[in-house]
């Protein structure tokens, strides 16, 4: 049998968490106003000091950092609670369909009723209960998704100040930044500072 939450657990998580509503993904990171600082800022090696935009690959900040993979261990390990809750409920339902098609030959026709009936209930009951784990896990992967987005952005604008930068954009697939000179990544500068605790 083929439910939403269990396809909803079993995708790969990349690309932050995968195509799923709470995936740290932004269309704007940074827009700073530099003034004075502008003179001063330091460029690091492999960025444009002359720019002012620079791009950003979140899937890569997610999946390098610490902090990115210890968020995926901890909505990985909740995500497999759920399926396991939900694959005692199928185990169940199957056990019970089981003894109602044994028995059906020796059931009298209402004692055969009241077990079909008894079955529909309990899977009316599976059904709601998949209904809200699938919501607690939305929940779940919006909180985990829109914590460690406001911890990135925060990286985002203290590397940006320090690059002299105005703009910070999106990269990486289905992001809005079509082409990007390679001297506009700042990503391995913002990695570099998540993982130093600069957030």
């Amino acid at each position: 049998m083929s439910w939403e939450v269990c396809r909803t657990m079993t995708k790969e998580n990349t690309n932050g968490m995968g195509n799923r509503r709470g995936s740290v993904r932004w269309q704007l990171l940074v827009m700073l106003s530099i003034g004075v600082f502008w003179a001063g800022c330091a460029s690091a090696p492999g960025v444009n000091p002359k720019g002012q935009i620079g791009v950003v690959d979140p899937s890569r900040v997610l999946n390098e950092t610490e902090a990115g993979k210890k968020v995926k261990e901890s909505l990985n390990a909740f995500m497999k609670n759920r399926q396991t809750l939900i694959e005692l409920e199928e185990k169940e339902l199957k056990r019970m369909e089981d003894d109602l098609i044994k028995q059906a030959s020796v059931l009298s026709a209402t004692a055969k009723r009241e077990r079909e009936e008894q079955f529909r209930r309990r899977m009316m009951e599976y059904q709601q209960k998949v209904t809200e784990l699938n919501r607690e896990v939305q929940e779940k992967q919006r909180d985990v998704s829109d914590n460690f987005r406001g911890r990135v952005e925060k990286v985002v604008a203290k590397v940006a100040q320090q690059l002299g930068l105005l703009v910070v954009l999106e990269k990486g697939k289905g992001a809005p930044t079509l082409y990007n000179d390679g001297s506009l990544d700042i990503t391995g500068p913002v990695i570099e500072e998540f993982n130093k605790g600069g957030y």
